[in-house]
């Protein structure tokens, strides 16, 4: 992989933390960082810290440069491929809108005739206001490059909105994009099921398990945009279909598991489906009806099969990579270990969906990935978080085999 010279610009916002994440994908990666500071930056990550991970000198002062031929910012701005500005905060943008060029960072950004990425972070009011949304439209106009931001929590208690930065491993994809580098999963196929599948009981009612669909849709969007091709089989759900997936829609646990089947070979498969264990032994054709006195109907259920143990099974079609999610209600850990062995898969993403776990239909999941190796817990973030993360461990696994 090529490398690059990459300026990051880190920005006055509590998200300035999350570029110490980005800094380490990106050296990873291979490419070469360089960090220039706000001063607000510096209330929130030190440039010790910063200077620590990038394993460069941190610049901060736009008066403390030194070049011999070149004013400093000027040197900076030309010996980037990209300059990346993480968080962009609404002051920020508003400057580079105005062309102001009173610090390093504005001055930088003046200078250069280099792409720019913007990832924004603010709260959602500001990200909202007519003055910041005007000066986003004329940094696009001007050829600057935005990934927005996106829905969650804020730093204030109990706010929630559109304003939290894009994930780092989003950044991560879309710096690669603008350099032109193929994604870690470009030439992979990867399977993903998402969503319930409803079991009729009659043509009117149905058996289903809780599922909103949007961590599955997720998974599949982040696994496109890190270059791969994606079949995403969907149960029932009001979400629309991610971009650049191939989507089929089932109805059924049978129809997913042939729609899944059909889909193969694949390199991984996500199976993130909450498919109902069970069906209506006997489905007639019209509506049981409900009489006055009448005896309540007993279901004769029967067990649906089981589609991750079906083609996680070992044989000439079995994905390299075969990844399982477990929503459990109680001794979340352990039900995943026994789901891992039980099942034949090679990760199992447990979570907890138990109305504490406040997980169903929200934005956000806290999960925990149980391998043969062990344990690897996350923090709460959010769904599409998650997914970016999922497919980032996914991509690093499939390369160290190929290695």
């Amino acid at each position: 992989m090529p490398s690059h010279r990459i300026l990051l610009i880190i920005g006055g916002g509590i998200a300035a933390y999350k570029c110490l994440e980005l800094i380490r994908r990106l050296r990873e990666r291979g490419h070469t960082i360089r960090v220039v500071m706000t001063s607000g930056a510096q209330q929130f990550v030190t440039p010790l810290s910063v200077g620590a991970i990038s394993g460069t000198q941190v610049f901060t002062n736009l008066w403390a440069l030194d070049g011999t031929h070149e004013i400093g910012h000027i040197r900076l701005s030309r010996e980037a491929d990209l300059i990346v500005v993480a968080p962009a905060t609404a002051d920020l943008m508003a400057k580079m809108a105005g062309g102001h060029a009173d610090d390093l960072a504005t001055a930088v950004l003046l200078a250069t005739d280099k792409p720019v990425l913007l990832a924004p972070a603010m709260n959602p009011r500001m990200w909202a206001h007519k003055a910041t949304q005007r000066n986003a439209m004329q940094l696009v106009a001007d050829g600057i490059h935005i990934i927005p931001p996106t829905h969650g929590e804020m730093a204030e208690s109990g706010e929630t909105g559109v304003g939290r930065m894009a994930e780092p491993a989003q950044i991560l994809t879309k710096i690669e994009t603008l350099l032109g580098q193929p994604g870690p999963l470009t030439g992979l196929r990867v399977l993903v099921t998402s969503g319930p599948t409803h079991e009729p009981i009659d043509p009117v009612r149905y058996i289903a398990n809780r599922s909103s669909g949007k961590q599955g849709h997720a998974i599949a969007e982040a696994a496109a945009r890190a270059g791969a091709a994606v079949t995403l089989i969907s149960g029932p759900v009001s979400l629309p279909d991610p971009n650049g997936v191939t989507v089929f829609h089932v109805e059924t646990a049978r129809e997913m598991l042939a729609s899944a089947t059909a889909a193969l070979p694949a390199d991984v498969a996500i199976f993130a489906a909450a498919v109902a264990d069970w069906r209506s032994a006997d489905t007639p054709n019209e509506k049981i009806k409900k009489a006055k006195g009448a005896p309540v109907p007993k279901l004769d259920l029967i067990e649906n099969p089981d589609i991750l143990r079906a083609l996680a099974a070992p044989g000439p079609t079995r994905p390299r990579l075969v990844i399982a999610f477990a929503a459990e209600t109680q001794a979340v850990l352990a039900n995943a270990k026994a789901k891992l062995s039980s099942k034949g898969c090679d990760w199992i993403v447990a979570n907890d969906v138990s109305a504490a776990g406040g997980v169903m239909g929200g934005t956000e999941n806290t999960v925990h990935v149980v391998t043969a190796e062990g344990v690897e817990s996350w923090p709460k973030l959010s769904k599409v978080a998650v997914a970016e993360r999922l497919i980032a461990k996914a991509a690093l696994h499939l390369s160290k085999r190929r290695t």
